[in-house]
């Protein structure tokens, strides 16, 4: 691995007949504070294949990492975060959509709030459609999008407008060896249960997470087309909304009951 400041992890599946080869190899030329490890998620396709003919382009900032059986996109984010963990840890992780809905010209923008921002310990991608940005998504997910956020808000007593965006950095710290360690209970919405352990691992002063936790809102976001996500996965992703709630939820409202005793 190299040294850059910023390691990527970008999950893979089937993902042979649209991965933006030639975006990659263009960032990661112009940037030297990156590096991407691409985790492939037992892909049945060529992409596989297609994510070492890439990485053998420039093996020093470019690597891929293989996982058999397909285990889902949480398990494949999970496993590159412990991956890069374990090695000559960067100062910053992040996790990315590897069909670029979020472009790479955003990780410069995430890196800049921690630079500005010592307290932050996260940044959020949020697709929040303003006048003259360009933020496209398909009208019903964007509005079982917004019903999903107002109630993963009231399960995580935090004012997050987005939980859902591919594109999340994190600053390394104890605090982040923890939130990753153990398997997590969602297959579709880990991003919620991971705010979640976020909060339990800093109940003695979860008010502060608000302080410590960035949404950056996207300049630009698209729907890409092949996208694995369907508006009926809605109805799994608040099943197991319920079962975050289930497990963290008095953790967390235990510790604003403290703060606010």
């Amino acid at each position: 691995m190299s040294r850059a400041a910023v390691r990527v992890i970008v999950p893979c599946f089937n993902e042979e007949k649209r991965f933006p080869t030639e975006s990659f190899l263009s960032f990661i030329k112009r940037e030297e504070d990156y590096d991407f490890l691409f985790v492939d998620d037992g892909s049945s396709d060529g992409t596989a294949v297609l994510l070492e003919k890439v990485c053998a382009l420039m093996p020093d900032r470019l690597h891929v990492l293989k996982s058999q059986p397909n285990q889902g996109k949480a398990a494949a984010v999970r496993l590159g975060f412990l991956h890069a963990l374990e090695s000559q840890t960067p100062r910053f992780l992040a996790y990315w959509d590897a069909d670029l809905a979020t472009p790479l010209e955003t990780l410069p923008e995430f890196f800049r709030v921690f630079r500005e921002r010592p307290e932050v310990e996260i940044v959020l991608g949020s697709r929040v459609k303003l006048l003259g940005w360009d933020i496209q998504r398909q009208i019903l997910r964007h509005y079982l999008g917004r019903v999903f956020a107002t109630c993963a808000s009231h399960v995580l007593r935090l004012p997050v407008y987005d939980t859902q965006c591919g594109a999340k950095m994190f600053r390394v710290n104890a605090v982040l060896h923890e939130i990753w360690r153990e398997p997590f209970l969602s297959r579709w919405i880990f991003d919620v249960e991971l705010l979640a352990r976020y909060l339990s691992a800093r109940q003695d002063n979860p008010f502060d997470s608000e302080r410590r936790i960035y949404e950056s809102p996207l300049k630009t976001w698209r729907d890409v087309k092949g996208s694995k996500v369907k508006p009926a996965d809605f109805f799994k992703a608040f099943a197991e909304l319920f079962r975050i709630q289930m497990r963290y939820g008095r953790i967390i409202s235990s510790s604003c009951a403290k703060v606010g005793s």
